[in-house]
């Protein structure tokens, strides 16, 4: 069964980087569609970007320009590059893909990324 792992959250000030992983076991060819969402306190979750297969990438109109999702398939890793964070970017975030063959979603259980002086 795959699994997802997210890493790299924290406290960053604004005007400063973070970089998310999140780590596919097994291999990253097992999913499709692998993306970042996030949760902020008290609103439902939204997508931030998604990458395709192909590699087309797909960004929320809110981190157009700051953020940008990569993936590295030798290390089965996905990757959230967030420049230039701002403090309404705090959030829990969330790494989903859907399961290669069922469509099945998975998800990790989320990493903490708060941005503030």
């Amino acid at each position: 069964q795959v699994q997802l792992v997210e890493s790299g959250g924290g406290l960053v000030q604004p005007g400063g980087s973070l970089r998310l992983s999140c780590a596919v076991s097994g291999s990253i060819f097992s999913i499709n569609a692998p993306a970042w969402y996030r949760q902020k306190l008290g609103e439902q979750r939204e997508l931030v970007a998604v990458i395709e297969n192909s590699g087309t990438t797909v960004y929320a109109d809110s981190v157009k320009g700051r953020f940008t999702i990569s993936r590295d398939d030798a290390m089965n890793t996905l990757h959230l590059q967030m420049d230039n964070l701002k403090p309404e970017d705090t959030a829990v975030y969330y790494c989903h893909a859907f399961a290669r063959g069922n469509w099945r979603d998975l998800w990790g259980q989320g990493t903490q990324v708060t941005v503030s002086s």
